[in-house]
């Protein structure tokens, strides 16, 4: 056995485990063996019926508000299994703190990702959150209905299928997203030289629609890692990386965008692909929307 994100091994009984408790109701849930080493050895414990009764007085003493879990003993009462659900009433908080798993460590949140909590313990999403744009026009949202699915008819009840606008907030952080204008932060392209020090082109799209950020990041990455061959009469084009695999990672960028609580701008670096002659990288930087 080893440690991973939703599971973590206690020797002894230390309120460090409420941390990790904490991190679990937060998020996917996990379990807790204790009476077992780092290296998923089981070293047992000395009462495992108070033990039992100990992890269950810490838990309901430290952590606010009360979640769901189960305490079960093992192997042949030597160790002792306990299982956090992931609650529904986020954050929860140890020592007024919230925490989440880190691959096998147990972080505290920080400030955005906290907000990002509440706001899911509310049942509310980002996206849902009236958008601080009212003035919204959507050509490009309209052109591309009318293309992919034949809409014809583009209008505020078109917005309103779509979940994008109501009578009593207006327009929400969707349809911001997806405006022809808009104060979102975008994708910020970037092609390295020999190394991460030299930078030989650099290419932000942002203030836009997300569909348009989509194609524009495409026509980038199609400059660069396509190119035509001819071999006798036919004429065939030729993709040093796949298409549908930047396709992927570009929507994902644009889906899982992250909150940001302040106008100062973060970047989570994501590693889209490497050339094959290692003669440069490429990377596209994803600037999360600002949260307000």
């Amino acid at each position: 056995m080893r440690e991973t994100r939703i599971l973590e091994f206690k020797e002894t009984i230390t309120n460090t485990f409420l941390e990790t408790v904490s991190a679990f109701s937060n998020y996917d849930g996990g379990e807790i063996l204790f009476g077992v080493d780092d290296d998923g050895n089981i070293k047992g414990l000395s009462n495992v019926k108070q033990a039992c009764l100990d992890i269950e007085n810490k838990i309901n003493d430290n952590i606010s508000p009360q979640q769901n879990y189960t305490l079960e003993i093992q192997n042949s009462e030597q160790t002792i299994k306990l299982s956090v659900k992931s609650g529904l009433q986020k954050p929860y908080l140890y020592k007024s703190k919230a925490y989440k798993r880190n691959d096998t460590s147990t972080i505290e949140v920080d400030t955005l990702e906290f907000s990002r909590l509440v706001l899911e313990g509310k049942n509310i999403r980002f996206e849902e959150l009236p958008c601080k744009d009212q003035k919204l026009s959507f050509e490009i949202l309209q052109n591309n209905l009318k293309e992919k699915i034949q809409i014809e008819t583009f209008n505020r009840d078109t917005l309103k299928t779509l979940n994008l606008y109501d009578d009593v907030n207006g327009f929400n952080n969707a349809a911001g997203l997806l405006a022809d204008k808009n104060h979102f932060p975008g994708i910020d392209i970037v092609k390295f030289g020999e190394n991460i020090s030299v930078i030989q082109k650099r290419i932000t799209f942002e203030n836009t629609s997300v569909l348009d950020i989509y194609e524009k990041a495409l026509s980038v990455f199609r400059d660069y890692y396509q190119y035509e061959v001819i071999q006798g009469a036919d004429r065939k084009m030729v993709e040093k990386i796949p298409e549908v695999a930047f396709r992927e990672a570009i929507a994902n960028a644009l889906i899982h965008r992250l909150s940001e609580a302040s106008d100062k701008r973060c970047y989570e670096k994501k590693n889209i692909m490497r050339s094959r002659t290692r003669k440069f990288f490429f990377f596209a930087l994803f600037c999360p929307l600002n949260f307000s």
